[in-house]
């Protein structure tokens, strides 16, 4: 949710349409619901029968970076395809949260053609990245975190006063305001802490995270650096001009090499 916020009275604010932003979630949910990761779709079987089936699946349609550069072209599309498959409920509905809360107003700066182009190609990118890096893995990699990550990127650049509620286990999960330029920074700098510490097999892929943070970053200064408003980028038009507020979302869901 975005709120113009000023002193200690705040209001919420309407949105603009995100259409783009809402599509993806969509179009990720359903493939979810009908994929044998959710378990609701009875055609996949059940115990070691449904387990096979997850595995066939994450591997026929997310990154195998073993298999990736062997010119395949069918290898050479799954970057695209993982984006839009997801390892279980809670790595879904962290990503989609995240990807509601910051994709909005990234959309609706860049408009609608572009950030599809930037959400896609981005993504595409950080998965490649993190195959090139691990081209011997024969773990496959499914997830749009790599693209969420870039949201995330150019969200700091565009939005760097926006406000941004979190909530810090080391503080009992107490929910706290930080402007975007404390906290998504923070956050890369965790990816960056967990990626050398990261080891070979299934977990989380944190350099999918960093790869697509990055280039989401200078994408938004490379587009969006030269002719910027007098409010700078820190302001988002939400009506008066005010600086905004955008209300809880949790941590990045993980972007991971998935074992069911």
């Amino acid at each position: 949710m975005i709120g113009d916020w000023n002193g200690t009275v705040g209001r919420v604010v309407r949105n603009r349409p995100a259409p783009v932003t809402y599509a993806l979630i969509a179009l990720c949910c359903l493939i979810f619901l009908i994929g044998p990761a959710s378990g609701f779709n009875p055609s996949y079987g059940s115990g070691d029968e449904l387990l096979a089936a997850q595995r066939a699946y994450f591997r026929r349609w997310g990154v195998v970076p073993g298999e990736l550069f062997e010119g395949a072209p069918r290898a050479a599309l799954t970057p695209a395809t993982a984006l839009f498959v997801h390892g279980s409920w809670v790595h879904l509905l962290g990503n989609m949260l995240f990807l509601y809360v910051f994709g909005t107003m990234t959309e609706d700066r860049m408009g609608r053609v572009e950030f599809t182009f930037f959400y896609l190609g981005c993504g595409y990118l950080a998965l490649l990245g993190y195959a090139a890096a691990n081209a011997e893995s024969s773990q496959s990699l499914v997830g749009a975190s790599g693209a969420i990550s870039a949201v995330l990127g150019a969200f700091l650049y565009l939005f760097p006063r926006a406000r941004v509620t979190s909530l810090l286990p080391f503080l009992f999960f107490l929910p706290l305001r930080f402007p975007a330029w404390v906290v998504l920074p923070f956050w890369a700098a965790l990816q960056w802490v967990a990626a050398g510490r990261a080891a070979q097999g299934p977990g989380v892929a944190y350099l999918a995270h960093l790869v697509g943070f990055g280039l989401g970053l200078l994408y938004a200064w490379a587009r969006f650096g030269m002719g910027r408003p007098k409010g700078g980028p820190g302001r988002a038009a939400v009506g008066d001009g005010r600086a905004t507020r955008v209300k809880p979302a949790p941590a990045p869901a993980p972007e991971g090499e998935n074992q069911p």
